[in-house]
């Protein structure tokens, strides 16, 4: 069991960090022409719109507070003068909200590509079992909310430190899974699916995210003039 434990939580990170990174580059290099979201809007509008947005808003807080929450050391956090059962509270309710949001949005666009003939002749494989994947990992965070929020009552922020410590062990290069030995299985599980994401990230439709538009926000003026009639 330790040696299981200790490759999920020791090995297995950097495995998906890496095919995460390599596939992401050998595929960008040798298919481009797949290097796109598979839009199926055309194809099918009903309910697109809103189970898209739900999804995307519900994915996009999830990554930037995991980031925000679990790669900030927790002296930074007291320096700040940011309690830790102020953090564990408004990690409850960010990720109830998002993790809602997330699930709800990918559940739909899931049975759409399960249940529309047209959206799933247009559909690939990994299109639908992604959706399915991250469906299941949002209900898996959500699962850790009773448990978070027993903590939180109690005043006991152990398991959100310990969780923090282990995700910037992996990230500094030096592993340590003892520290997230004894923490409840909803959390491994949790976690576990989190990693495969990346995991999987490679062969899916996800790659998009790399060639999200951030130049936009900062691009230039630009100048329209009035076509002048005779």
């Amino acid at each position: 069991m330790d040696f299981l434990h200790n490759l999920i939580f020791g090995i297995y990170p950097y495995i998906a960090t890496t095919v995460f990174l390599l596939g992401s580059w050998i595929r960008f290099d040798t298919e481009q022409y797949t290097w796109k979201s598979d839009s199926s809007q055309l194809l099918s509008k009903p309910g697109m719109r809103f189970a898209s947005n739900f999804f995307h808003y519900g994915i996009i807080g999830l990554f930037f507070g995991h980031v925000a929450g679990l790669l900030t050391p927790h002296a930074v956090f007291l320096s700040l003068g940011i309690a830790d059962m102020t953090h564990q509270w408004t990690a409850i309710i960010a990720g109830t909200a998002f993790g809602g949001a997330c699930v709800l949005g990918a559940a739909v666009l899931w049975l759409r590509r399960m249940t529309n003939a047209r959206v799933r002749a247009a559909s690939r494989w990994m299109d639908i079992n992604i959706l399915g994947w991250l469906a299941l990992t949002a209900a898996a965070g959500l699962a850790t909310i009773p448990v978070s929020i027993q903590h939180a009552t109690a005043g006991n922020p152990g398991t959100m430190i310990l969780l923090a410590e282990w995700v910037q062990s992996i990230l500094y290069l030096h592993p340590d899974p003892q520290l997230v030995k004894d923490v409840s299985p909803v959390y491994k599980f949790h976690m576990f699916l989190g990693m495969s994401v990346f995991l999987f990230f490679p062969f899916t439709r996800l790659v998009h995210i790399w060639s999200a538009p951030f130049g936009y926000l900062g691009r230039a003026y630009q100048i329209v003039r009035r076509r002048r009639t005779a």
